[in-house]
């Protein structure tokens, strides 16, 4: 079946105060953890000698400044991120996709591939009032063998244990999509960071030839949902430690054409999180790294496998249609485990 839809005076401590909040504000973010921060430090044209359109030795070029979106501005990236993420001919949907593997990071042993991953979600934009764009999305994680079978449960090699395989459904996972960078979230209470002072939108672009490329990090430490005197087994201890990091590829002739309301990309995402908590791995040492291909498209059959679709189908039908009203009751996945289960004994 095919799923288908479409200074430290002046400027100079402008720039100083917005290099740190990139390197350590979270604030949006996709597939189950909730924000995004840039590790990556200025605009993209920060430094660089402009060269001829498309080519330069720092990756700046002629599609950084325009003609339709000027990218070293808050609203300039905040449309071009908009038409990443969905779509702003307001009220269609996009797709978007990744899929990769999970790899069990343990000190001083080497690195082991534990589980295929892969999944969706799907994303619709509404525009307020105020110019900000909302972001209504629904996501799911699926877990499956090498050969992308999605499992129901599976032998952990380091307790021999036999255990039921939790998959991700996120529903729904909103955020704002602004001029300048959103607060971070609360994570259903438990994320009690102060909000960042107002920055501008502005996003590290390179432009290397016929490609706009942008980086984004993002670096979380809150108190877990799942605290260990009541969630032994699952729990990898009081407070969650997650990284995450994006890279987008998009055409920089598709960024600049005012037709173009939806924005093709490919790219890659990682994430460093704890073990998940259906793995019963308690404080043991250690950690998962998630690496995967991700991108969007029309068509999820050409890019996930059947066992996940067909799964999908089967249990998460309505993750193929994004929100149409706003929510910001937005759960990370591990609210959403600790508010559907009861603790292992």
């Amino acid at each position: 079946m095919i799923r288908t839809t479409s200074q430290l005076t002046g400027e100079n401590a402008v720039e100083s105060n917005r290099r740190q909040f990139m390197k350590s504000f979270a604030s949006v973010g996709a597939v189950g953890a909730a924000s995004m921060a840039m590790s990556q430090a200025g605009c993209a044209q920060q430094g660089a000698a402009p060269g001829t359109a498309y080519t330069s030795r720092h990756g700046y070029g002629e599609a950084i400044a325009g003609p339709y979106l000027d990218l070293r501005t808050g609203r300039g990236n905040q449309l071009a991120y908009a038409r990443i993420q969905s779509d702003i001919d307001f009220g269609k949907q996009k797709y978007f996709w990744f899929k990769g593997y999970v790899s069990a990071v343990r000190p001083w042993k080497k690195v082991d591939d534990l589980l295929g991953c892969q999944g969706f979600g799907v994303i619709r934009l509404n525009e307020r009032e105020d110019g900000s764009f909302e972001r209504l999305c629904r996501e799911i994680i699926l877990y499956t063998d090498m050969q992308g079978n999605v499992l129901s449960e599976w032998q952990n090699p380091y307790t021999n244990e036999t255990v039921e395989v939790v998959q991700v459904a996120n529903d729904p996972f909103n955020y704002l999509i602004q001029d300048h960078f959103p607060v971070p979230p609360s994570f259903g209470g438990v994320n009690k960071e102060k909000a960042p002072p107002k920055i501008p939108f502005v996003l590290p672009w390179y432009q290397h030839n016929e490609w706009l490329e942008m980086e984004m990090h993002m670096h979380l430490l809150y108190p877990s949902a799942l605290q260990p005197d009541e969630w032994p087994r699952e729990s990898s201890g009081s407070m969650v430690q997650v990284s995450e990091y994006f890279a987008h590829h998009i055409l920089a002739d598709d960024m600049q054409n005012p037709d173009v309301t939806s924005l093709d990309y490919n790219g890659t995402w990682n994430r460093t999180t704890p073990w998940l908590p259906w793995m019963l791995m308690g404080q043991a040492e250690g950690h998962c790294q998630y690496n995967c291909f991700m991108g969007n498209t029309d068509d999820l059959s050409v890019v996930l496998s059947k066992s996940a679709l067909d799964y999908a189908e089967k249990h998460y039908p309505k993750y193929f249609d994004a929100p149409t009203e706003w929510s910001d009751e937005s759960l990370s996945s591990l609210e959403n485990y600790a508010h559907g289960r009861t603790p292992k004994t």
